[in-house]
């Protein structure tokens, strides 16, 4: 299936049908790129805590997960202890998946630990595809790239959790490593 022209006389992704968080998410934020490591790690956290749930879902308990980590300051998360954990198993506000939660604790201190090298955004960066895909119907759109295969691996020699191929190739086109837009949407080369 290729771009859908919405009620609004705009093409888009089919996914981002009618007015909503959805719509909203495609046309302002989804494959731009974001810069500074807690944008970075917001969005993998985000990818993580969406496997296996519906990204509508993760998208309107958004505020609450900036909220209990930090605004996904890596430092503050890295410090989490048992009483911060046991706290976030009980707020309903947020996805109280404990390999989750622990998986973001995990890589707010492989994050920090990062920062010693090439820091999280220029070492997600290094892994952008010499030729970015180019689809013109969802069946052409890919779920893993050799790319996003290489940095799963990488990320977890790095000792990062909960960051398998198929999340993280949803993690690049998310934060715009290369334009995931159909050929024909609005949104594609808007960069």
């Amino acid at each position: 299936m290729g771009p859908l022209i919405g009620e609004d006389g705009v093409a888009r992704c089919p996914w981002a049908g009618g007015a909503g968080v959805m719509r909203d998410y495609h046309d302002e934020e989804w494959g731009r790129r974001v810069h500074g490591e807690a944008a970075y790690l917001e969005r993998l956290t985000l990818e993580a805590f969406q496997s296996g749930l519906s990204w509508s879902t993760i998208l309107n308990k958004r505020p609450a997960f900036r909220e209990v980590f930090h605004d996904f300051d890596a430092e503050a998360i890295a410090a989490f202890d048992d009483a911060d954990f046991a706290r976030l198993m009980d707020d309903a506000r947020i996805v109280r998946n404990r390999l989750k939660i622990q998986a973001t604790i995990t890589n707010a201190r492989a994050t920090v630990a990062l920062r010693d090298q090439e820091g999280l955004e220029a070492f997600m960066l290094s892994f952008a595809p010499e030729v970015p895909p180019a689809p013109t119907d969802t069946a052409e759109m890919a779920t893993m790239s050799a790319e996003s295969k290489a940095l799963s691996k990488e990320l977890k020699k790095r000792g990062f959790a909960f960051v398998g191929p198929t999340t993280m190739h949803a993690l690049m086109e998310a934060i715009g490593i290369f334009d995931p837009h159909l050929v024909g949407c609005f949104r594609r080369g808007s960069g």
